[in-house]
């Protein structure tokens, strides 16, 4: 490499800088929790390569993090002895942003400078946090296993170029030198450095150093000592007994993994025994993340074995209906050179996986099933974020599905307001009695399932029905099929059937009815051949002429669209369309001259009702068009 290379900023990393110099100010201190976690991670990599390259330790085994206050340069220097840099990853890694998230991350500001803030290090960007109170960084640094030779120097002023040099570095690792902005020397003093490291950095399990400062009488003034003392308790939060952790330090090492502005909504911390032994930390959030529904986006708790960093996002941990759990497992039995294949394998692993499986759902039922307002309205705030993810975990985890079952929650008919707060416990104590089935409707929004036209029958006699709009509900249904011995049952499938809570001479009115029309039936179902699987009379209506509903086993209307939607194909099934015989409008469908345009009228309304879209909306508005001129 030339000795000095002048190199531009990628045009994301520039709106970035622009920003972090501009706008995020209310927040300064969180730049020295961005490059404080950096120089640990940096120490976590070396750690996990020197696992098979011992020699990568060069002569200094011991990692840490110092911090380097020079008041006459009016410069603050984080340095680690982690793995470093060499040239190429300089530039790479601090001229350019290589995840996809930047534009993301721009369109995510809310205007709130500290919430703003928090997004930095979420974006795998916390670098560049140094600028908010510097007006130029220099970085030195040089990866372990090279030699004093390739050492590297970044400097930039934060605005559109960098620049980058060969220089000697006899150390290993990586030095970030801040030099401070005019009005900034509150960062010059160790007793602010000190405050912000013990509010966001206790935790961290590598030593962090500062020099010793004592007041010197003659000077009147603190002067630094040439001695270092260790100012974080330098032991991983999930390693200390639980009552010596305060719920702050909790949240605080929450929002350090996570990159949360928010506290979490509940958490845990455990020491298992017995044939795996291993230690966790969970957090479930109060917030869903922006990519919680993002296909390529890795979940997972973070991994340590025996202490020792292994992985971020260890999917393994968790099944994927959790993966909005946050947290840490520290095992004591997996290999140190574990990977994410043999993570799938084994049976440690199995083990940890159920066990952080139950106790998640532990700390959700607390919240559910509390005697206490505040915690079942917290779990409430949790459903609305994270219910529908929840929801896979019916279909993919057999062996907690009953208790994934008392944790979901609906809407109803018998809630005014459609708040999803019924619980299928609380639906089966309240069923009226002679009741047999947990009745259901799926539809795209909650006004078109209050309104559907299949619950007429439902609310005249007062029978709950819960109303399911989650795109997931479809899937949900295939698996859940009956709640404490009770089935669960479509209202928009086969023939209704309310057993006894219909009487005798409803049943007998209907019978009637069905003999009576049958010769309507077969004019309707002729001129619907092309729409109509079948058509029948139905005791489900009360003011609707005409209603659409699928057989049993059959795709219903809803998730045929989904499917549509989604791109896939869906088998091609004629609903059954039932119809209302004490309605004015089939009525005088016996006698119109007009038959065959009202029959696909009310045909094409039962679709319209239920969400579906028509085929030919011109021929709907051509027949409408003739019978109101006919009139």
């Amino acid at each position: 490499m030339d000795n000095k290379q002048t190199h531009s900023f990628q045009a994301e990393v520039k709106q970035l800088l622009h920003l972090v110099t501009h706008s995020l100010y209310s927040n300064k201190e969180i730049f020295l929790r961005e490059l404080i976690s950096n120089a640990s991670d940096a120490c976590d990599k070396l750690r996990f390569e020197a696992l098979d390259n011992s020699a990568l330790y060069e002569d200094a085994p011991n990692l840490e993090v110092r911090i380097l206050i020079d008041k006459a340069a009016r410069t603050l220097t984080i340095r680690d002895n982690g793995i470093g840099m060499n040239a190429q990853e300089a530039i790479d890694h601090l001229g350019t942003i290589a995840k996809s998230g930047t534009k993301e991350f721009m369109g995510r500001l809310s205007g709130d400078q500290q919430k703003d803030a928090q997004l930095i290090g979420q974006f795998g960007v916390g670098f560049y946090s140094g600028y908010i109170v510097a007006d130029r960084i220099t970085v030195e640094s040089r990866r372990a296993g090279d030699s004093a030779a390739q050492g590297v120097r970044w400097t930039s002023e934060g605005t559109g170029d960098f620049e980058v040099e060969a220089i000697d570095k006899p150390a290993r690792g990586t030095d970030v030198v801040l030099h401070l902005r005019e009005g900034e020397d509150e960062f010059l003093s160790a007793w602010k450095l000190r405050s912000i490291i013990g509010k966001y950095s206790d935790h961290i399990s590598l030593p962090i150093l500062m020099q010793k400062e004592e007041w010197d009488a003659e000077k009147q003034e603190q002067v630094v000592k040439d001695e270092w003392e260790t100012v974080n308790k330098a032991a991983a939060l999930w390693t200390r007994s639980k009552s010596d952790i305060t719920q702050e330090q909790y949240e605080e090492f929450y929002k350090q993994i996570s990159f949360d502005s928010q506290a979490p909504l509940a958490y845990t911390h455990n020491r298992v025994e017995g044939r795996s032994e291993y230690t966790q930390l969970l957090y479930v959030p109060a917030k869903a993340p922006y990519d919680l529904w993002n296909r390529d986006k890795r979940g997972g708790l973070k991994l340590y074995v025996k202490r020792i960093f292994i992985m971020d996002d260890a999917e393994a941990l968790l099944p994927s209906y959790l993966r909005f759990v946050k947290g840490v497992v520290d095992s004591a039995d997996l290999p140190l050179n574990v990977s994410r294949e043999i993570l799938q394998e084994s049976r440690d692993v199995k083990a940890i996986r159920e066990g952080c499986t139950k106790r998640v759902l532990s700390m959700l039922e607390d919240l559910a099933n509390n005697e206490d307002a505040a915690k079942r309205e917290q779990y409430a705030a949790f459903w609305t974020e994270f219910g529908s993810v929840l929801k896979e975990g019916v279909g993919e985890d057999f062996a907690n599905r009953e208790r994934l079952a008392k944790l979901l929650r609906f809407a109803s008919t018998q809630a005014d307001d459609g708040a999803q707060t019924v619980g299928l416990v609380d639906y089966v104590a309240r069923m009226k009695e002679g009741q047999q089935a947990i009745y259901v409707i799926t539809a795209d929004t909650l006004a078109a399932a209050k309104n559907s036209p299949q619950l007429e029958i439902f609310k005249k006699k007062g029978i709950e029905v819960l109303l399911l709009t989650d795109r997931v509900d479809e899937w949900l249904l295939s698996h859940l099929h009956e709640f404490d011995g009770k089935p669960v049952q479509s209202v928009a499938k086969g023939a209704v059937d309310l057993g006894a809570l219909q009487d005798e001479e409803e049943k007998k009115k209907a019978e009637e009815a069905a003999e009576t029309f049958k010769p309507l039936l077969e004019r309707i179902k002729a001129s619907l051949k092309d729409k109509a699987g079948d058509v029948r009379v139905t005791t489900r209506l009360v003011d609707s002429p005409a209603c659409l509903v699928s057989e049993e086993g059959d795709v219903s209307g809803h998730l045929a669209r989904l499917l549509k939607q989604a791109g896939q194909e869906a088998p091609v099934i004629k609903p059954t369309l039932e119809i209302n015989p004490e309605h004015a409008l089939l009525k005088k469908l016996d006698t119109s001259e007009h038959f065959d345009d009202l029959a696909h009228i009310i045909f094409d309304q039962a679709l319209l009702a239920e969400g579906g879209h028509l085929d030919d909306p011109a021929a709907y508005v051509r027949r409408v068009n003739e019978l109101l001129m006919a009139r």
